[in-house]
């Protein structure tokens, strides 16, 4: 199962060719940790850097960070944002509701709030959090603790904004039909729930339903309605599993030689069952909520690691063998030339 979990994230097996063919295969990176979502391209390719993963964000529009499964940001394609965000946001505008009434925003100032988004950006185009900040506070809106982010969320999930480019060191917000323009046509929710079904197997397999469940944020019964419209391309395993039948990796597949992963990595937040790559470690790599940084040998997690007056610390979990720290060195050093 791990193999194959390992070569479907593209640690195992030839590394992904940019930015996007990373996020093609993954579906959606958790993004709330600009850093971590940069770091899972580099563990998935090779002689990128973080200036690449801008540029697709900034002067190609290929990806774009949005609200969208479990109600947290996630670096997704561009051509990818129509059905992913129709099939995924409708479940998070009850959360966000309570959570902007906990910011003391009420309905009737929420509705001010966005409009006061919606005429900023219309009008000077891309904006940073803190520059929509002033524009909503004009506005007579609360904007402190987490309100303005909570605005911003219901911006998000209304179809009107998106992070698109980076502006500077901060990534600033657009209107999605500036950006994207207007999508092509409705979205049908049958086959968008197929093509959720299909490309978290691609890139998370074997997994299921009630992982896919969890990781899309929807319903039990959505998960199965769209593994039953794929059923054709599908195989069960004997493990209770379910995967593409076209899966090409076999189950004895070489693991993957040690790699450093980022925070929030796409590894760690795939399945509900996290035993597998973490061991008895889960409590030390998992934390109220934040996945720490993880080094892999031999696919499995052996240690946590930070970034510390621009060098990488490693703090093990046990005693690594002097080729497996040597071969975590070089990937340290990667890492710090990929962020630059």
């Amino acid at each position: 199962m791990l193999p194959e979990r390992l070569a479907a994230q593209l640690l195992a097996g030839p590394p992904a060719r940019d930015p996007v063919a990373v996020v093609e295969r993954l579906l959606a990176v958790q993004g709330q940790d600009p850093r971590g979502a940069r770091l899972a391209i580099r563990a998935r390719s090779a002689g990128l850097s973080a200036a690449d993963v801008d540029r697709a964000l900034t002067q190609e529009r290929s990806l774009l960070i949005t609200w969208v499964n479990r109600g947290t940001l996630h670096l997704i394609r561009s051509e990818d944002y129509a059905w992913l965000h129709a099939l995924t946001t409708p479940p998070l505008l009850t959360g966000n509701a309570r959570r902007l009434a906990q910011e003391g925003v009420e309905p009737d100032a929420a509705e001010r709030g966005v409009a006061a988004i919606e005429r900023a950006l219309a009008d000077a185009g891309a904006l940073t959090r803190e520059q929509l900040r002033e524009r909503v506070a004009a506005a007579g809106v609360r904007t402190e603790r987490q309100a303005l982010v909570h605005l911003l969320m219901l911006a998000s999930l209304r179809g009107l904004v998106v992070r698109g480019p980076m502006v500077g060191a901060q990534h600033a917000y657009v209107l999605v039909r500036d950006w994207l323009g207007k999508p092509a046509a409705p979205v049908d929710r049958d086959r968008a729930l197929a093509e959720l079904a299909r490309r978290y197997l691609a890139g998370h397999g074997p997994a299921t339903d009630r992982d896919l469940a969890r990781w899309a944020g929807l319903p039990l019964r959505d998960a199965r309605a769209g593994l039953s419209a794929i059923a054709p391309e599908l195989v069960q395993r004997d493990d209770g599993l379910v995967d593409l039948a076209k899966r090409a990796t076999p189950a004895d597949a070489e693991p993957p030689p040690p790699r450093l992963l980022g925070a929030f990595d796409p590894l760690l937040l795939g399945w509900a069952d996290r035993t597998p790559l973490l061991g008895k470690h889960t409590h030390v790599v998992t934390v109220n909520g934040i996945f720490h940084p993880i080094a892999l040998v031999g696919g499995r997690a052996v240690a946590t690691w930070g970034l510390a007056g621009g060098s990488v610390a490693l703090k093990p979990f046990g005693r690594l063998a002097a080729r497996d720290r040597r071969a975590l060195d070089a990937e340290a050093a990667d890492v710090v030339r990929f962020l630059g």
